[in-house]
């Protein structure tokens, strides 16, 4: 028996297009959003709904400014655990998940153990991250931070229309 395809890899050239269309604009009226693409409006919301419900669109969401919030510092933090059992990774998993400068964090391969992106507004404020919030996190070994200098690209979801297929 042949392998279930993903609903990703059932997309068709439409459907990218409309992906790629909610990707610049996810606010874009049915009627609207039907018309860049090539479609009239109920084919076009009938797709919309097929990947929301497939899960090719996750959520929508309103992107932030954070340099207008007063946020004007990005920090990337690689940090190493002592340990590396699946308890400790949940915990501390769980433990930045409710840090709220946290903005991205991920488990990877390499020389230390998780990668996160942090926003603070300056660096008394990331003093106070360090100390506060993230060095109250037990099992932690060390930490090594690089300051973002300028955002070169800045991109929330992948263009299927134009990224290689999977």
């Amino acid at each position: 028996m042949p392998a279930k395809r993903s609903p990703v890899e059932e997309l068709d050239q439409l459907d990218r297009r409309i992906l790629s269309a909610l990707c610049e604009n996810g606010r874009v009226t049915t009627s609207a959003l039907a018309e860049q693409v090539g479609l009239s409006s109920s084919p076009c919301w009938t797709r919309v709904k097929r990947l929301e419900e497939n899960g090719a669109i996750e959520k929508y969401v309103a992107v932030l400014n954070h340099a207008n919030l007063g946020y004007n510092n990005i920090a990337f933090v690689e940090i190493s655990l002592d340990k590396h059992d699946d308890k400790v990774l949940d915990r501390f998993g769980t433990a930045l998940s409710r840090i709220p400068e946290v903005m991205e964090a991920y488990l990877v391969t390499g020389e230390y153990d998780y990668l996160i992106k942090v926003v603070v507004r300056d660096t008394d404020h990331y003093e106070r991250f360090l100390r506060q919030a993230l060095y109250r996190i037990p099992g932690i070994r060390q930490s090594r931070t690089t300051f973002g200098l300028r955002t070169l690209k800045r991109q929330i979801s992948i263009d299927p229309s134009k990224a290689g297929r999977p």
